[in-house]
């Protein structure tokens, strides 16, 4: 039985009271959600602003719960404490917990009537205190005593989230009364064979002894054995099972796993069977990962929180964020080293979507203390858990012992001996082996290279284009073999976002800059990146643009980064390429802005997000400049089924007319990839990327079209700009048709006489499936608008459509 509904919370001095009988009556009492924090319980009441947050470091918070449930023995399990918390029922201390990411059973005995409290002490004491000393300092904690307490980094990284710091029960309290027959320390894990048999292992142990228990898995069945050591197993092979494939490269099936007990039936949940492995080459400093025995490009973003205050564990908190995640083409996301622990119903989702987990210990940027031993029961504890939680879960591909620790310390000139720690090296890669012998680990992100920060060897995070403000070519001249994070910009929301929860000006209002993340000290924040490739792209001076025209300032600030990340994903995906994967820092923001997240803080979709659904495409065709080799042209099929295609390439000139073509049928298997010169394609040659310079350019755009041969349905396109962006700015005249479609859903048809770059659609209640598209004349272009929640379906569905290259406004 959850235990959600009827707790309180006072908040008091830190250390004032001992136990809860102390608290005084006149302290005032608020309602408290469980599982939640106590700034969720304040935001509630009107006393807490995100957006502004006050510490909650410096007091101690009292949860407090009557229980009239019958008497009798019991266990409470409290699932997440944060951080440092007692426990009391009755008068009674019955846990001290100073971990925010251990579970914790106690056996109690009910009386009918029972108070249960909770005392989350204040961790400024906790934070101050000395440990061994550190040798290295990361400069983004706002805070070195993290280094030494088990909590979330969120809420302590000025610039990079606000000061929300995790306190309360912020993960479910359950009431477990003993069953007949108790079973304990169960343990479900699966995996694929290279023959395609699936193996299910089943152990727990119980308070009884039993017969005739059976383990079945898709149609096959196993009788349970009990071990000399009282420990009941089941090994189950099934043969020619169905496997589990990321989404990107086929189904994610998953499979009822069911116990059956003196013939009783118990459902412990679905499961999936893959083999997962790392290649890491020839000269082995690749790194790519191999799921089924088929190398799979990872794509996808870094997980923050589904909810920064309420830090939320349940399926419908992340739901909205990891469809749509899946409905951009990902089938990776990483849970980093700076967050927090997700839950089984976030593994359970990733799971039936096909998104494949990258699990980070939560460690990050600091040197923790190897030798200190509570610190590491505590860490192999947390690991443990977590681990066993998620064990059946096919979507959990990665562990990885930490994030930038390796990176932190070399960068600070100190040499490898101190910063490859055995924490990383030895202590956990061991555990892990012991736990999930079938999954990789990964030392640290980033690691592998002649400085673990280097990206031409093992794990990256790539910032050449981005934060460092290199070149686009740089996405190919950096040897790129997998990035774990890349590509941080600041974000534009949608007008409507903006609109609604920050209607201020971005010409350097405090309000706005206050949501565009910065790294702790620098001269810079991730807006002057955006604003550097802004002028890259499109030969403007963003700062006299956002001061004279602050709507086309954020109109050009939506499509520069939608354009820096499908041109980087295209790269990094041709034949050829060094690299096997790259996730986007990060998947959502923690608040309204212009944030880091390619999905907004209420989980609507921004410019970059329909980008990288372009991009993410498994079906893809790219074009390549190879400057005086000519334009590439680049078809993938990632799919398990041979596609009989048609490619299509023409050379615009004022975006209109045709001065070059050609087509070409093509076969291409599963898991293939074909590459073409576009003077294949021709018969003859021409300057597609305008190199050779003999006169002026004959073209403004190339268009590449990826058709099915049988439907002539267009599957995917391509753009190439010989002359840059501006260049190709047309004011094109758009015809727009609207037709109803099933469940409330309308179709936007869109043609155009000449290019259209960033073709945007703006539909009040609605949300356009794909959007900042570019447009060439010749096709209609279909666009599915969902009703929002709330929507009156009975009206006529209504809005604008925009291009990025002419002021005219169409309107539907």
């Amino acid at each position: 039985m959850r235990l959600e509904t009827g707790w309180t919370v006072v908040t008091t001095t830190p250390g004032l009271f001992a136990v809860a009988s102390d608290l005084p009556e006149t302290l005032e009492a608020l309602p408290a959600p469980v599982p939640g924090t106590l700034a969720g319980a304040l935001e509630r009441a009107g006393r807490f602003d995100r957006t502004s947050p006050t510490s909650l470091e410096n007091l101690d918070a009292w949860y407090r719960l009557n229980l009239s449930e019958p008497a009798g023995p019991a266990v409470l399990r409290f699932e997440g404490l944060a951080t440092i918390s007692e426990v009391f029922l009755n008068g009674q201390k019955i846990l001290d917990s100073d971990s925010m990411f251990e579970s914790h059973d106690v056996p109690v005995v009910l009386t009918g009537r029972d108070a249960l409290a909770i005392c989350f002490r204040a961790m400024g004491p906790y934070l101050e205190r000395k440990g061994a000393r550190a040798r290295w300092r990361p400069r983004m904690m706002r805070t070195q005593g993290l280094r030494l307490l088990r909590t979330t980094a969120l809420g302590f990284m000025p610039g990079w989230c606000p000061d929300v710091v995790a306190v309360g029960p912020f993960r479910p309290i359950l009431l477990i009364r003993p069953a007949r027959i108790a079973l304990f320390d169960l343990l479900l894990s699966s995996r694929l064979d290279t023959e395609g048999t699936g193996h299910l292992s089943l152990r727990f142990g119980c308070d009884a002894q039993i017969e005739g228990a059976t383990l079945s898995c898709a149609g096959a069945d196993m009788p349970v054995k009990r071990q000399e050591d009282g420990l009941y197993i089941a090994e189950l092979a099934i043969p020619g099972v169905e496997p589990w494939w990321p989404a990107s490269h086929g189904k994610p099936i998953l499979h009822d796993v069911t116990l059956t007990i003196a013939g009783v039936s118990h459902h412990l949940g679905r499961t999936g069977f893959r083999r997962i492995a790392i290649d890491r080459g020839t000269d082995g400093r690749d790194f790519a990962l191999v799921v089924n025995g088929e190398t799979i490009f990872c794509r996808g973003a870094v997980w923050t929180s589904a909810d920064i205050v309420d830090l939320p564990c349940k399926r419908a908190a992340y739901e909205p964020f990891l469809r749509l995640a899946a409905e951009a083409g990902m089938n990776m996301i990483r849970i980093g080293g700076t967050m927090a622990y997700e839950t089984t119903d976030f593994l359970h989702l990733c799971d039936e979507l096909g998104l494949m987990v990258w699990q980070d210990m939560m460690l990050a940027n600091f040197d923790y203390p190897a030798g200190d031993e509570s610190l590491m029961i505590h860490v192999k504890t947390e690991l443990t858990q977590c681990l066993a939680r998620h064990s059946a879960s096919p979507s959990l591909a990665i562990l990885c012992g930490g994030s930038e620790m390796h990176q932190q310390g070399a960068m600070l000139g100190l040499p490898e001996r101190i910063w490859k720690t055995t924490l990383t090296t030895e202590i956990l890669p061991k555990l892990c082996a012991d736990l999930m012998p079938h999954l990789p680990y990964v030392e640290n992100s980033p690691s592998g290279g002649a400085q673990p920060f280097f990206v031409n060897e093992g794990v990256g995070h790539y910032y050449g284009v981005g934060a460092y403000m290199r070149p686009l070519e740089d996405a190919r001249r950096a040897n790129l073999r997998f990035a774990a994070e890349c590509l941080a910009f600041s974000q534009v929301p949608d007008a409507a976002m903006l609109d609604q929860h920050l209607p201020v000006s971005p010409v350097h209002d405090p309000r706005w800059k206050d949501r565009v993340p910065r790294d702790l000290g620098a001269s810079w924040d991730f807006e002057d990146v955006r604003e550097h490739y802004l002028g890259l792209l499109f030969g403007v001076d963003p700062a006299r643009l956002r001061r004279e025209d602050a709507e086309r300032y954020l109109t050009l600030s939506r499509a520069a980064t939608a354009e820096v990340m499908e041109a980087s994903f295209a790269e990094w995906r041709r034949p050829g390429a060094s690299c096997n994967g790259a996730l986007v820092w990060t998947l959502q923001d923690l608040l309204p802005g212009a944030g880091w997240g390619v999905v907004d803080s209420d989980a609507n979709p921004k410019s970059a997000w329909h980008a990288l659904k372009r991009a993410f495409r498994p079906i893809q065709i790219l074009l390549s400049d190879e400057g005086t080799n000519g334009l590439d042209v680049h078809v993938l099929n990632e799919t398990p089924h041979r596609q009989e295609l048609v490619v299509e390439l023409a050379c615009l000139r004022h975006g209109q007319q045709t001065v070059v073509s050609g087509r070409r049928e093509l076969t291409l298997e599963p898991r293939r990839t074909a590459s073409l010169a576009a003077t294949d394609l021709f018969g003859a040659f021409f300057d597609t990327t305008y190199a050779y310079r003999f006169g002026p350019p004959a073209h403004d755009v190339s268009v590449a079209r990826l058709k099915d041969r049988q439907t002539q349905e267009i599957l995917a396109e391509a753009f190439h700009f010989p002359q840059g962006h501006s260049a190709a700015f047309h004011d094109a005249t758009l015809e727009l048709v609207l037709q109803r479609k099933d469940e409330g859903a309308w179709a936007l048809s869109i043609t155009t006489d000449r290019l259209a770059q960033s073709v945007n659609i703006a539909c009040d209640g609605y949300r356009a499936k794909e959007n900042g598209f570019h447009l060439a004349p010749g096709a209609a272009k279909s666009v599915i608008l969902s009703p929002l929640d709330g929507t009156d379906l009975t009206t006529l569905a209504s809005g604008s459509v925009t291009s990025l290259g002419g002021r005219q406004i169409s309107a539907f």
